[in-house]
Formats: C-alpha cells, sequence, structure tokens
C-alpha cells in the first residue's frame, strides 16, 4: 500500500494550489458573466451551525456506504484508500483540516458561488441546480459510483445554498469542507488499518 517515491508534502502543496486556483476561475468567469462569486458569502454565527449540522447526515452516509459489500462501494473504498491513503498519512490532522476547508471553500465559490446563480439566471432554479451538479459531478467522476454521489451531495449543497430563500454560501462551504475532513480522517484509518 505503500508508494516509497512518493512525497506527501509535495501532494499536499499542490492540491492546495490546485484547488485555490478553482477561485480564481470562479472571478474570472464571473467577472465575464457578471457575477460575484462571493455575493452570498456572509459570517454568521447561525450559517456557521446550520452548516456544522446539516454535515451529520452526510458523514453518517459516507460512514454507512463504507460498510456496504458492494463491488462498486468496495472500489471506490480500495480507490480512495490507495490514491488518498498515502498522501495523507504523514500529514498533521491540521494539515487534513487545511485541505479540506480549502477545498471546500474554492470549490463551493466555483460551483454555488458562481456556476449555480448563473446557471439559474440563465435558466431556472431547477435547470441551475441540475446542470451546475452535472458539472461537479463530472469532475469528481473517478469512478460512475463516485461521480453520481458526488452529484447527490453537490444537490445536497446546492439546496443548502437556498434553503431559506436568500443564497448563503457559508453553509455550503462549512458542510463541504467538515464533510471532506471527516471523510479524511476515515480514508486515513483505513488506510493505515492495512499497514
Amino acid at each position: 500500500m505503500t508508494n516509497k517515491s512518493f512525497d506527501p508534502e509535495f501532494f499536499f502543496r499542490i492540491a492546495c494550489s490546485f484547488e485555490s486556483s478553482l477561485v480564481i476561475v470562479a472571478l474570472i468567469f464571473g467577472w465575464f458573466a457578471d457575477i460575484n462569486p462571493f455575493a452570498s458569502l456572509h459570517f454568521s454565527e447561525d450559517e456557521l451551525a446550520e452548516g456544522i449540522i446539516a454535515t451529520l447526515p452526510l458523514i453518517l452516509l459516507f460512514y454507512l456506504i463504507q460498510q456496504l459489500p458492494f463491488p462498486a462501494i468496495k472500489k471506490i473504498r480500495e480507490l480512495l484508500i490507495s490514491t488518498l491513503g498515502p498522501s495523507l498519512n504523514k500529514q498533521h490532522w491540521t494539515d487534513l483540516l487545511i485541505l479540506a476547508v480549502v477545498i471546500g471553500f474554492s470549490e463551493e465559490v466555483l460551483f454555488r458561488g458562481f456556476l449555480q446563480p448563473w446557471l439559474e439566471n440563465t435558466w431556472n432554479p431547477v435547470t441551475g441546480l441540475v446542470i451546475s451538479n452535472l458539472f461537479f459531478a463530472l469532475v469528481h467522476a473517478v469512478t460512475p459510483l463516485y461521480a453520481f454521489l458526488a452529484f447527490l451531495i453537490g444537490l445536497y449543497l446546492g439546496i443548502f445554498l437556498e434553503i431559506e430563500g436568500e443564497p448563503k454560501l457559508l453553509i455550503p462551504i462549512i458542510i463541504h469542507s467538515l464533510y471532506d475532513y471527516i471523510a479524511f480522517l476515515i480514508v486515513l484509518r483505513n488506510y493505515r488499518s492495512y499497514l
């Protein structure tokens, strides 16, 4: 399971840099489309709490899916362990938290801050929600089932963006970041159990 030539620090820097660049992509596309990807991002304790609470069903779902014996689930679990496991193994828990926050923030600014509002303005809210999450699934298409699960999670995040009518980008950012952090810890635990 271990790759002796693999440099986890390099992975961490590249992953953070790549994910951070998505904010620049959102800003550039937003400039052309006259959409500010940060327009609905405001800090509030209520949104923070809503995001934390809304993460719990996803974490439970992730944990339960990990327990299923189906071949497609097993393939995803093994893929995560073999690719992410070595990358995360040498990282401190704070590094994993930083990476999860960078990913959650950057992807949500792009997909929920720019793409979903742009598509909703172009067509309608339902079409914008669905199409933006088809793109979200496409960029997470490591296996067909993984892409489908990413689509469902993207729908969940998109719904929470506008769950109270007025868009609140902090909620999906918190959900995405916390979910990724817990998923990293579970993948890391699974990886270390194979060592």
